[in-house]
């Protein structure tokens, strides 16, 4: 996986791409703290409101990012991205009403739906390989795993010695790193992008969607990334509530429930390459997605328990088992793209899963903030697991199991059907989804 660094240009984009993220985590802390100060025990309802702007960034801006990534200068929108969201962070320390936390976030966000997408687009030309291409997608899930581990973590530290609104420097210089590595970087020049795609403005944008909703597959993900959702934004947005007010901790053991899910993710996205080597992607990513329900109700234990010493620990392991959960479904979500569109609609497919993934954290970050602020984390966690329940069901129902097939006309030492066993009509097997010309979208 990691000889992918060998080549200069990706080493740079993905050091930029850690540097970020790891400014962006501290800025995660740091804005949990600002909203508890601000606003108390509706902390939870200030991050959530927060977040859903965050999202709407996503989902109105990464599309036409996407589509624009063909079209213009790619050096100088990630760095232009870069430079606003440093501008924005640098800010917020002197932020000391709600609404001022909201418009700064939403111009923050947007610069980061204009980053991704096009980091995202010139990856593949950097490392045109797909041998390479795919461990470079597999750093990029543990570059966010460690994202969720390290920043808390280095949060907790700097906590130690600071006060949380120097965490903002942190950020600041995490984004101002990232242009500069991108400055540095040899991007392929004009002649080596993909020929443009015809057509309007609108479906440029939209091409990737509407790959989601025809093939089968992808729709299961879109269930499966809202699965995830009502996880990822029950931690998110209610620690800094679990932590302060549910158990009376001090601030500095937030970022320690965040790590302990950073924790949970990476562990899985270590070794979940071996896994999938021998299991198919829907035999792990279904899987995932349902334990999601049962980690909901160990949850549910803790938020209604008043007293103990044992709900720190288990609120740790709950955090940890919802980060594995998780991981076990978005890991693999790259491969399962990528066997799901051709070369020539693989940029447009990566983009709407962001924008589509993101969409559905829109609708779980306000839920579980505005439902617990207003009617008790017990409530938010009741809603939040019936939604990763429902979610993963709907899932499974959506992609159905690969039926056996027999392969006519392959010769005997065709790769693809060793092991297969031979019948009259030629040789029958049964594996996971392909989309390699021998086979159609499932």
């Amino acid at each position: 996986m990691l000889a992918v660094l060998r080549d200069r240009t990706y080493r740079r984009l993905f050091t930029a791409q850690v540097v970020a993220l790891t400014g962006t985590g501290l800025a995660t802390v740091a804005l949990a703290l600002l909203a508890y100060d601000l606003a108390g025990a509706e902390a939870g309802s200030v991050l959530g409101t927060a977040l859903a702007l965050k999202m709407t960034a996503y989902v109105a801006i990464a599309p036409a990012a996407g589509a624009l990534a063909g079209r213009l200068p790619r050096r100088a929108l990630m760095v232009s991205a870069d430079l606003v969201r440093a501008g924005v962070a640098l800010f917020l320390p002197f932020v000391d009403q709600v609404w001022q936390v909201y418009v700064l976030v939403l111009l923050l966000q947007s610069a980061s739906a204009v980053f991704t997408p096009v980091f995202q687009a010139v990856i593949p030309e950097v490392l045109p390989g797909e041998h390479d291409y795919t461990r470079a997608l597999s750093l990029s899930r543990l570059a966010y795993d460690l994202e969720s581990l390290f920043s808390p973590a280095l949060a907790a530290v700097l906590l130690s010695l600071i006060t949380y609104n120097w965490l903002f420097t942190g950020t600041v210089l995490g984004f101002l790193a990232s242009a500069a590595l991108v400055v540095s970087a040899a991007l392929p020049g004009p002649a080596a992008r993909p020929a443009p795609r015809t057509g309007s403005a609108f479906t440029r944008a939209t091409a990737g969607t509407r790959l989601f909703l025809t093939v089968p597959r992808l729709r299961a993900l879109l269930a499966l990334n809202l699965a995830v959702a009502a996880a990822g934004a029950m931690v998110t947005v209610n620690s800094i509530v679990y932590v302060r007010d549910h158990l009376g901790l001090p601030q500095a053991a937030v970022p320690v429930a965040l790590g302990a899910y950073g924790a949970g993710s990476m562990t899985v996205a270590l070794v979940l390459p071996r896994v999938l080597d021998r299991l198919p992607d829907r035999a792990v990513m279904l899987p995932g997605a349902l334990a999601l329900a049962v980690i909901f109700a160990g949850l549910g234990a803790v938020t209604t328990a008043q007293s103990g010493s044992w709900r720190l620990p288990v609120l740790l392991a709950v955090w940890a088992a919802f980060g594995a959960a998780c991981s076990l479904v978005l890991t693999p979500a790259g491969r399962l793209i990528r066997r799901s569109a051709p070369p020539e609609e693989r940029t447009a497919a990566f983009a709407a899963q962001f924008s589509l993934s993101h969409g559905c954290w829109l609708l779980t970050y306000p839920l579980a903030g505005w439902l617990g602020a207003a009617a008790g984390l017990v409530w938010a966690v009741a809603a939040l697991g019936g939604i990763a329940l429902a979610a993963s069901l709907l899932a499974a129902r959506l992609w159905p199991s690969p039926p056996a097939h027999v392969h006519t006309g392959l010769p005997a030492g065709h790769p693809h059907v060793t092991g297969a066993r031979r019948v009259r009509a030629g040789r029958r097997h049964r594996h996971g989804d392909l989309d390699d010309g021998l086979h159609a979208r499932l």
